[in-house]
């Protein structure tokens, strides 16, 4: 079994705290996927799990057993990082069996792995090749390769496509994906891409700054974020976000206007205590969350900067009183510069974030 806990990890460096009491349960056979912006401690996170950071405080346990000072290639994990990390004078062959070769693996043991890892991956045809010889996608297919060769407990992955162009990234998140699903082994991925962490995980842990925002599925978090950091950073592309405020409450229920056009006026329960009448708020919405003009609660006219056109899709962003809006339609090509563009809001499509960007019920 390989069921992961974090129990209020902690990371210092000297006096300056890194991760503040991270908490996590990991279940056996789940595909887990850490997102955050560049700094947040994903990958030092992942670091510490592997066993390649010290674990300033808390607890670390995979399979039930205590591993806070196990060494890394005592735990039972594999990790496959950024950078591919092949040798570049040993063949694929060789690399894959280089490190049940160095454990003093049985041949006919080591062989049979290799062959099966291969098959897997589908590079059969490349293994008498070296890495200089291998497109991008094929190395990291061997990366990924050494680590199944292993047969861990816990796959640990950091950032392992963001040296691919686009088109690679799409084609080996469905590899890794139809990987996960073939081996049923528990595996954590660190990535930045939060597209990669929607498509990929069982469970998205979002961090920010050295702390754990919100834990869940990938449409949950989608559909009910836990704050407007969450809110901005699940779903592409992000949440509009408006200044707005509570013009009056009245029986649980707000009427909210923006900022900067009175017009727009939604009444909708809010049972949060901190909201009273002026209360100034933030209001969110989803690029495809935006009707058609009169089918929702309040119509909004915008000026149209640039419209991309992607075929039955196109994303319009335009501009409100300085801020901008991305708005998702059906396809627009008519629309130009300089055109205004009348569309509608659904106070049940929104969402409101008090000035500490905390989600208002």
């Amino acid at each position: 079994m390989a069921e992961l806990s974090l129990s209020n990890i902690v990371k210092r460096y000297g006096a300056f705290e890194i991760i503040h009491g991270a908490n996590l349960e990991v279940k056996d056979g789940e595909f887990v996927v850490f997102v955050g912006p560049s700094g947040c401690g994903k990958s030092t996170l992942l670091r510490m799990i592997a066993g390649l950071e010290d674990i300033t405080g808390g607890e670390l346990t995979i399979g039930g057993r205590l591993v806070n000072d196990v060494e890394p290639a005592d735990r039972g994990i594999a990790m496959v990082f950024q950078s591919y990390a092949l040798y570049p004078h040993l063949t694929v062959e060789e690399n894959l069996s280089f490190g049940l070769r160095m454990n003093g693996n049985p041949k006919a043991d080591t062989e049979r792995r290799v062959r099966h890892v291969a098959e897997i991956l589908q590079i059969t045809e490349l293994m008498k090749r070296r890495p200089k010889q291998l497109s991008g996608g094929q190395r990291q297919r061997v990366a990924i390769g050494r680590a199944i060769v292993r047969e861990p407990q816990v796959f640990l992955f950091d950032e392992p496509l963001s040296n691919l162009d686009a088109e690679l990234r799409v084609q080996m998140r469905v590899e890794i994906s139809r990987l996960h699903k073939q081996l049923g082994t528990t595996m954590i991925y660190v990535t930045h891409d939060q597209t990669e962490a929607m498509t990929l995980a069982d469970k998205i842990v979002v961090l920010r700054a050295g702390n754990i925002e919100q834990i869940g599925a990938p449409l949950d978090l989608y559909d009910d974020p836990a704050n407007q950091f969450v809110a901005g950073f699940v779903g592409s592309p992000k949440m509009n976000f408006l200044k707005a405020e509570v013009a009056e409450l009245q029986a649980g229920k707000a009427t909210v206007v923006l900022s900067d056009d009175r017009a727009v006026r939604l009444t909708m329960p809010v049972s949060d205590p901190v909201v009273t009448s002026g209360t100034p708020i933030t209001l969110g919405i989803r690029p495809e969350h935006f009707s058609e003009a009169g089918q929702g609660d309040a119509d909004l006219t915008v000026a149209v900067d640039v419209a991309e056109h992607l075929g039955n899709t196109s994303y319009i962003y335009a501009n409100l009183g300085g801020e901008q809006l991305i708005i998702e339609r059906p396809e627009s090509r008519s629309l130009g510069k300089t055109e205004t563009l009348t569309v509608s809001l659904s106070a049940g499509r929104t969402f409101l974030f008090d000035a500490a960007g905390k989600r208002l019920r």
